[in-house]
């Protein structure tokens, strides 16, 4: 009798399917949060395994700012029509014109807290009752707090000190007409895990993932693309730069480090060396020590 044994990797995608299986099996409207990041088109990916021959089940749900980098968008695209799944965009451009959201002025303006509103009138729309995302529990302190079962009330809000024990993975889908739930089947993935996984499969991302020129402005130490969403300040200048992000968010707010990683496996070195966190270079994290969590508790992804 010979021992089977399976390596970290693996296992944690068995784990992840697993979850995604359950989110299928126990709710009737689940989506996929797309945001056209790693964690999310790593999710889109074991989606696509957990079903396969059959296509994903359940529609992508993508939250646009109008804001986005432009090679996330056409990633998007191409990926959507690649898989011939359906693509529901909720807009934060049209909340605003609906008067559903206020536009923040200055030169440090944001549409990132604006996406709270789009996404809980998206999910309303829908009538979407489990939503999962690609979070992971490494990536920010309020992260951490997560079950892979998170309850929303029927505003959208998480109450952090009252979640559902999750003992032996089983896990409880039970709600009241109009919660829902938020799911994140790779909460246990640290970034070092995605990267190598991403490299075993042979996953697609988008260019910005990798070492490239780009114009930019440095802002209280965060690298950050020029664009038209960027108010320069008094003395700030434009900078051609080496760069590639490890996040992907908005433009004005998703900070880039500069590096040579032209390819997986120097990035894989990279981060086996590297002494900052994933979103230590992100502004929207910056403006309190508990933004991230203020944000989930409204709502947020």
């Amino acid at each position: 009798m010979s021992n089977y044994v399976i390596n970290h990797l693996k296992e944690l995608e068995s784990e992840a399917i697993f979850v995604i299986r359950e989110i299928a099996a126990q709710f009737e409207n689940p989506v996929l949060l797309f945001s056209g990041g790693k964690d999310s088109i790593l999710l889109t990916h074991l989606a696509k395994k957990a079903f396969f021959p059959a296509k994903i089940p359940f529609p992508l749900i993508h939250i646009d700012t109008g804001h986005n980098f432009p090679e996330t968008i056409a990633f998007r695209d191409a990926l959507v029509e690649k898989l011939g799944v359906k693509l529901i965009v909720g807009s934060v451009q049209e909340a605003i014109d609906n008067g559903r959201a206020k536009e923040e002025t200055g030169a440090d303006a944001s549409r990132n807290s604006l996406q709270i509103v789009s996404l809980l009138d998206t999910l309303e729309a829908y009538k979407v009752d489990a939503a999962m995302g690609g979070a992971r529990r490494d990536e920010e302190k309020a992260r951490a707090k997560e079950r892979f079962f998170s309850h929303r009330d029927e505003f959208g809000q998480w109450d952090p000190k009252n979640q559902r024990p999750e003992l032996w993975n089983l896990f409880n889908g039970r709600k009241n007409y109009g919660e829902h739930f938020r799911v994140f089947p790779i909460s246990n993935w640290t970034e070092m895990d995605v990267w190598e996984y991403i490299k075993l499969e042979n996953i697609d991302l988008p260019s910005l993932y990798f070492s490239h020129q780009r114009d930019c402005v440095v802002r209280d130490g965060v690298i950050l693309a020029n664009s038209e969403f960027i108010k320069l300040k008094a003395g700030e200048e434009v900078v051609n730069m080496t760069v590639r992000y490890r996040t992907c968010g908005d433009m004005p707010i998703t900070g880039a480090v500069e590096s040579e990683a032209d390819n997986l496996d120097k990035i894989i070195e990279e981060i086996a060396t590297t002494r900052t966190t994933e979103r230590g270079g992100r502004a929207d994290d910056k403006r309190a020590e508990t933004a991230m969590e203020d944000r989930k508790k409204q709502g947020y992804f």
